[in-house]
């Protein structure tokens, strides 16, 4: 409890103080098109085939074990299944469009997983993926449990698919799932909504901007922040909660889950592109625009050194957050806080300095 005050007091003092120490340039003169323009053709679309393809890939591993239940095929489609994961990091930010129509994020990554409500549900052959009530039983972390988690050994877990044809219905019926929506956002992006988006380039509310930088910081805050590091830390409760890291049943690819989220969070604040070959307008380039000025230091450069900060802090955790949560719990908090500081220069600074208002209740004590 006293980590949990401590971390909400020094948030709100830097709150204050960072608001009252931001300069603002009122000339906002800034070309939002071609802002959105990079955010569309160089980053989110490249993502978003980059996801199709690697889900595509999942699908077929997912079909060839299906039909032959063999610890090699098993092998196979677990390495598919990490590709399609971490390809995901990479786009889970933008819920907007049909991303958000679709409620996308929690059907597609809502952990911890229900093992038990995954049993049920494929025992009895009956369910309805489209129900919410199901979202904790499908996903990458419901793929987890069935590829990593549903007996001891890797023979054991074959044997399971050999004999028990409702876990591979399951098991296809969920995957095919995150293949369609995946189809879905990218064919939106392409056929229609990609214009729509960079056309929306005002500064209301339900303008473009707006509506994603609202997205990105949602997610930094509540998915990165604390699904990632602080919930299982027990930043938010009296204890630690070890087993709800993301990829519990695989355990050892925890951090590299979160490398690629965090790397897609600064990558995204700075324009650059998917393929990582240059980089256009963002949010570095707005802010520094706008000459926006914190505590006698340009703002952007304040964030991307946080972000850097938060890397290096984060560089020393184990690749197994489960373990890492269970024999030294405090590097998780030391990741927490230095993402925790970076919340209050965008959330607070950032967003007075570009006129955006949250548009989300805050994240904290979820």
């Amino acid at each position: 409890m006293k980590k949990i005050l401590s971390v909400l007091l020094l948030s709100l003092i830097a709150w204050a103080c960072t608001e009252d120490e931001t300069q603002i340039n009122d000339n906002d003169s800034f070309d939002r098109a071609a802002m959105l323009t990079n955010w569309a053709d160089n980053i989110i679309i490249p993502g978003y085939v980059n996801y199709n393809s690697k889900v595509d890939v999942l699908a077929e591993a997912k079909s060839t074990f299906t039909s032959n239940p063999t610890v090699e095929n098993l092998s196979t489609l677990r390495a598919a299944w990490l590709a399609a994961y971490v390809s995901w990091q990479k786009v889970s930010m933008f819920e907007i469009g049909k991303a958000e129509t679709l409620g996308l994020r929690g059907y597609t990554n809502i952990y911890p997983t229900n093992a038990t409500e995954i049993e049920q549900l494929a025992s009895s052959g009956t369910y309805d993926l489209e129900l919410p009530s199901t979202r904790d039983a499908q996903g990458f972390p419901a793929l987890d449990y069935l590829l990593n988690g549903t007996a001891t050994t890797d023979a054991e877990i074959v044997a399971r698919f050999n004999t028990e044809e409702s876990l591979s219905i399951y098991l296809s019926d969920i995957t095919d799932r995150l293949k369609n929506h995946a189809a879905l956002v990218l064919d939106d992006w392409q056929n229609g909504y990609r214009d729509t988006f960079v056309s929306n380039d005002g500064s209301s509310a339900t303008s473009s901007v707006n509506k994603l930088v609202n997205d990105y910081m949602f997610y930094y805050e509540k998915h990165l922040r604390a699904g990632k590091i602080g919930i299982p830390a027990g930043v938010f409760s009296n204890t630690t909660l070890s087993t709800n890291v993301e990829a519990f049943y695989k355990q050892d690819v925890s951090k590299t889950l979160f490398d690629a989220a965090l790397q897609a969070s600064v990558d995204f604040f700075n324009g650059k592109h998917f393929d990582g070959n240059g980089q256009g307008e963002s949010l570095k380039s707005y802010l520094d625009f706008l000459n926006t000025i914190t505590g006698g230091e340009q703002l952007s450069a304040l964030i991307n050194n946080q972000f850097d900060q938060a890397k290096q802090i984060s560089s020393t955790l184990d690749e197994n957050f489960y373990q890492q949560v269970e024999s030294n719990n405090e590097a998780m908090l030391f990741t927490y806080d230095e993402l925790q500081k970076n919340v209050v220069l965008m959330k607070v600074d950032m967003f007075q300095a570009l006129n955006v208002k949250v548009d989300f209740v805050d994240a904290d004590g979820d």
